[in-house]
């Protein structure tokens, strides 16, 4: 799940936030004021933050500035003022939602879920955020720079140069449809490859390396009579 920090500077409603979505499978830590949540980020990045507004020394339209100048996560910003002015404000300076209180917290929750939807659907899969600079490849992450895969908790998958040549073009492409011959123009046979040349049997040792189960592929799957499509992920 993901990385989340509250920052209120009411200890009451910042636990009842951290309980509630920390019972949702969330990892949950609480600041109390900015300089609290400034340390917080410096030692370990947070996928999203729920942020006070009306907070004592540095207000939450500053800190949510701050934010989006310097970091990428979704922002939730919490108000008693349930005010058009603040809440345009709010979004105006950053804030990916608003929300006044008092509140639901079931209501904050499937906020926080729809930010982290749209930001990364890896996050609202159970699964740790992209690196900078990488794709979805289903729960894998290729980066097309370093032309390198990693599964989802982080460690190198090896594979050859065509099978890597295979990722990006799946990996980039989302939802196409590829037949046979524009893999082969795309993945071309390369000096280390195996001796049998054929796609289909590049793709088939493919899904061995990547695949739950090979025999039911969900990362490439066959389309009859079209080719080979990576499915898109649903948002």
């Amino acid at each position: 799940m993901a990385e989340i920090i509250v920052v209120d500077d009411d200890p009451s409603v910042a636990l009842m936030v951290a309980d509630y979505l920390g019972a949702k499978g969330h990892s949950v830590r609480i600041a109390h004021d900015g300089a609290e949540l400034r340390a917080m980020i410096a030692t370990g990045p947070a996928d999203l933050v729920v942020l006070d507004l009306n907070m004592p020394g540095e207000t939450g339209f500053a800190l949510a500035r701050w934010l989006r100048e310097h970091h990428d996560l979704g922002i939730v910003m919490l108000t008693g003022a349930d005010s058009a002015f603040d809440r345009v404000a709010g979004l105006e300076v950053g804030a990916d939602d608003y929300i006044a209180k008092p509140f639901a917290p079931a209501e904050l929750e499937a906020r926080i879920a729809a930010i982290l939807r749209r930001r990364n659907p890896r996050v609202s899969e159970g699964l740790p955020s992209l690196p900078p600079g990488c794709v979805a490849f289903g729960a894998y992450a290729f980066d097309p720079k370093k032309r390198s895969l990693a599964d989802p908790a982080g460690a190198p998958v090896t594979l050859t140069p065509m099978e890597l040549d295979l990722v990006a073009v799946f990996a980039g492409h989302p939802g196409r449809v590829f037949t046979r011959d524009e893999l082969l123009d795309l993945a071309p046979p390369r000096g280390d490859d195996p001796f049998d040349r054929s796609i289909d049997s590049r793709i088939n040792r493919l899904r061995r390396r990547l695949e739950t189960d090979p025999s039911k592929p969900e990362l490439i799957k066959t389309l009859r009579g079209a080719g080979y499509v990576y499915p898109r992920p649903h948002a």
